[in-house]
């Protein structure tokens, strides 16, 4: 019992070994998309049964994928899990370069709720196809979708059918699809189900349909300018599933491109030449004078700015002219004439301050109800109001002036 036992431990070990270290080799053509699913299904597993309750179906579940050696994947790959409940998906389009060169793919599955990991090794073998690459290619931006949902195999499939029946190739396939962030799209508001939108490129052996050639018609071009839907004749087939932006599509035929050859330096073999040994300086520093920097950034701008506070103390103090200096610049006659109107300006308010007249406490005009004359106030400049009582009495208008009454007649 106890050999059998150890028997059946040792197979359980060998198998989970088997699983964690089992390399999945997968064939993608070049030039054709390429896409593989990570389900969660097939690495549930490889976890050990977790000890508490719960349903182990439902464990979240995450990827991380890199080129084994690099910490990340090749640059013709792309992945792409929006939650750790949904599968991953790798999906790319490798090129020619690629042919015959195995990619060995690091697959690291990690379990949120147990902690657990899982590895598998994908290898993909890029193959050669004779139809690579095809001449006339054509990419769609359609709006109402994700990348995730572009990738599925029923909804790629539908949008081929489509495409095939208003081009009608003999070939066709897809070359790539982009999400429209990779582009520089906006992440799009969680309001009326709005989508991120994908570019999905398609290639064929047959010249652009009629179909596709409208968009390039000036009309269309016209209406695309002013932020407006073209008119085509064909959209009405993607309408049920698939709303395109016509004014986004992209038609190339690669018999008419233009290569374009860059000449790039040799980088040589990454070893720098031989300088010989390499000689440190001296331990024995010499002696520095500061006397030279300090009269430079301290004594002569003290110096200019000391002179220049001398300038201006002596112009604004020592060249004044002064009261005599003018008078002895002025004509005599306007001296005579400037003393004249002084002095009598000077009688006049001496004059006016030794008036033996009450002022009236009012602002206002005094009217006089005999004769009918408006005079007005007279305010001195030293008269004071404060002293005057509101209400004057008998006693206060001794030296105010009479006004005269008319007699009764007879």
């Amino acid at each position: 019992i106890n050999a059998l036992s150890s028997f059946l431990i040792s197979v359980a070990v060998v198998t989970i070994l088997s699983r964690s270290h089992a390399d999945r080799n997968v064939y993608p053509s070049a030039g054709v998309l390429f896409v593989h699913v990570l389900e969660r299904e097939y690495f549930k597993g490889e976890f050990p049964p977790y000890p508490k309750s719960g349903d182990a179906g439902n464990d979240p579940i995450t990827f991380n994928t890199n080129l084994m050696g690099y910490p990340d994947r090749p640059g013709w790959l792309r992945y792409i899990q929006r939650t750790p409940h949904s599968d991953g998906v790798l999906y790319g389009s490798p090129t020619a370069e690629h042919v015959g060169k195995a990619t060995v793919i690091e697959i690291t599955a990690y379990n949120r709720r147990t902690f657990e990991t899982a590895r598998h090794n994908l290898v993909i073998n890029i193959m050669a196809t004779e139809e690579f690459p095809l001449p006339y290619q054509a990419e769609f931006y359609i709006k109402n979708m994700n990348v995730e949902e572009m990738l599925a195999s029923e909804v790629l499939g539908d949008f081929l059918g489509a495409v095939k029946n208003i081009w009608q190739p003999e070939r066709l396939n897809a070359i790539n699809i982009t999400s429209a962030l990779d582009r520089g799209g906006r992440v799009p508001l969680p309001i009326n189900n709005l989508k991120e939108g994908v570019y999905v490129m398609v290639g064929a052996d047959v010249p652009f349909s009629s179909c596709l050639r409208e968009v390039e018609s000036p009309h269309n071009q016209l209406r695309c300018s002013q932020e407006m839907e073209p008119v085509i004749s064909c959209d009405k087939k993607f309408r049920a599933q698939f709303h395109i932006d016509w004014c986004k599509i992209s038609l190339v035929d690669i018999n008419r491109v233009v290569p374009v050859y860059i000449t790039r330096p040799d980088p040589g073999t990454g070893i720098l030449p031989e300088f010989g040994e390499y000689d440190p300086p001296s331990e024995s520093l010499k002696t520095r004078d500061y006397f030279s920097d300090f009269l430079i950034t301290l004594a002569v701008p003290s110096a200019v700015a000391l002179v220049l506070f001398f300038i201006l103390g002596y112009s604004m103090c020592c060249r004044r002219e002064g009261v005599e200096k003018r008078n002895m610049q002025t004509p005599d006659i306007q001296l005579v004439h400037h003393s004249s109107i002084q002095k009598s300006s000077k009688e006049l308010r001496s004059m006016s301050k030794n008036r033996e007249i009450s002022w009236p406490l009012s602002t206002l005009p005094v009217f006089n109800p005999v004769s009918g004359e408006v005079v007005p106030p007279i305010h001195p400049d030293n008269y004071e109001t404060t002293s005057m009582p509101l209400m004057q009495t008998q006693t206060n208008l001794q030296n105010q002036i009479t006004i005269p009454q008319q007699r009764p007649s007879g």
